[in-house]
């Protein structure tokens, strides 16, 4: 009798335990899993930004040379916008724009000088990533997010390895570049792939992915190639020969139809000039070198993907991948940045939505403005009043959506472009003109701003640019 009572009495034990332990298992088991379904609405970003890149990959069949298999792959899960602009042609005011939300005229940043808390009227402008963080984000960075090596402090809460070059590790390959900064140089270099700061900052986004996350996380890396110097692993190089480069179509007489003031705008220190490409036979060196450090990157973002799709993050994780502007390689006799044509302007951007398009083509003009107000409407965050950009959301849904909105770009006070669906306007702060017709020249070798014929266009993009800026003469949002 006292044994059964005793086997009866552990019974009853085992069946407590059992019942106390379900509900802390099934409290744990839901708390790793919260973030990997979606919750409201919220889901997580991966935000990859690439310095330098111009429209030079293979989705945007731009240029028959790129090989960007991962970038194509991320394009394949989302919608291509395939003709994205920013809104400078240079790091810092580019940046700072896409950050704020705000236009160049707007934050008074045209220059990669000064830094945009140090000036007054944005010390409490808020960013993108800060303002996701007041909503209970897990706010993330390694790598160039803003210019150079700045970090800002306010718009993430937890930053891996800080912006930086490769600290010693490059050595010098051409002799006697015509330049005032060492940054201009090109070729293979011999060190091992794990010790370049973008093989850094992916494998530090690695390990994020592998981690497991009790609220929703805004992740943000920076990739610095293809910045110059165009420098990337040998085998990058070595991939492909020399011979397989091609340089772009170069027209002489392009700069003949040109105001002086875009010629002035375009003076640039710094690069080489285009005769010293040409004349050093250095030219498809270069071109070359600028291929190498852009599939170098690609890898990177490869490693990413398939982190972040063996991580329980897959399905509820939307992806941006952008350049802050393009980069001149020789075309319209111009190197790098810094002038408002379309080699300088137009970016990759690829925005990929758990259960939305997959491989969907946008051909609207679209701005990296857009990227605050978009994230914000995707991720079901209340809407910030003051935000300049207008949200893609519809052209995610349908990418032949109607599309009104044209896409300014601005370089130094008073100086703008208005890339719409078919043309390209520039207006320069003294009033001279440019327009150009991507369909019928895409390589802006044709300056129609003289042309009677195309007046009205020239007035319609005019107004578009007016009422833009006249729209954004406002206070900058803050807290």
């Amino acid at each position: 009798m006292r044994v059964r009572l005793r086997v009866l009495l552990v019974r009853m034990r085992f069946k407590l335990t059992g019942l106390l332990l379900t509900p802390l298992f099934f409290f744990c088991f839901c708390l790793h899993q919260v973030y990997s379904k979606p919750d409201n609405g919220r889901h997580n970003v991966l935000f990859i930004a690439i310095d330098d890149l111009n429209d030079w990959v293979g989705c945007l069949k731009t240029n028959s040379q790129a090989r960007t298999p991962n970038i194509d792959r991320l394009a394949s899960r989302g919608v291509l916008f395939t003709n994205a602009h920013c809104q400078a042609p240079i790091c810092n005011p580019s940046r700072t724009s896409l950050m704020l939300g705000l236009r160049p005229s707007t934050t008074g940043i045209y220059l990669n000088r000064p830094w945009f808390r140090n000036v007054p009227k944005n010390k409490k402008s808020i960013t993108l990533t800060q303002y996701f963080g007041k909503f209970g984000y897990e706010t993330l960075a390694t790598g160039k997010i803003f210019h150079g090596s700045k970090v800002d402090e306010l718009s993430f809460k937890r930053y891996g390895p800080r912006p930086g070059q490769m600290s010693g590790l490059d050595k010098k390959v051409q002799k006697n570049v015509p330049s005032p900064t060492k940054l201009w140089d090109f070729g293979p270099q011999n060190y091992s792939e794990e010790k370049h700061s973008d093989y850094k900052d992916a494998s530090w986004v690695i390990d994020q992915l592998k981690k497991e996350f009790t609220k929703p996380f805004f992740l943000a890396v920076g990739f610095y190639r293809p910045h110059v110097p165009l420098f990337a692993p040998a085998k990058y190089f070595n991939s492909r020969p020399i011979s397989e480069f091609k340089l772009p179509a170069v027209n002489h007489k392009d700069r003949d139809d040109l105001p002086n003031a875009a010629i002035q705008l375009i003076a640039n220190p710094t690069p080489p000039k285009h005769e010293w490409f040409v004349e050093s036979g250095k030219w498809i060196e270069a071109i070359q070198a600028y291929h190498s450090c852009v599939t170098y990157t690609d890898h990177q973002v490869g490693r990413l993907l398939d982190a972040l799709d063996a991580s329980p993050y897959s399905k509820n994780t939307i992806i941006v991948l952008f350049s802050d502007h393009g980069f001149h390689l020789g075309e319209k006799q111009s190197w790098a940045k810094r002038s408002l044509w379309e080699r300088s302007t137009k970016v990759p951007l690829i925005i990929s939505v758990p259960d939305g398009i997959k491989g969907g083509r946008c051909s609207r003009s679209v701005e990296l403005l857009s990227l605050f107000p978009t994230l914000n409407e995707l991720c079901g965050l209340p809407k910030l009043q003051g935000l300049e950009g207008i949200s893609v959301k519809p052209l995610l849904d349908d990418p032949d959506s109607e599309w009104t909105f044209p896409a300014i770009t601005t370089f130094k006070e008073g100086n703008h472009s208005v890339r719409s669906e078919r043309f390209r306007y520039i207006r320069y702060a003294d009033g001279s003109e440019e327009l150009y017709d991507h369909l019928k020249d895409p390589k802006e070798w044709v300056n129609l701003a003289a042309n009677t014929d195309h007046k009205e266009v020239i007035m319609n993009h005019a107004n578009m640019l007016d009422r833009i800026l006249k729209q954004n003469e406002h206070q900058v949002p803050h807290e």
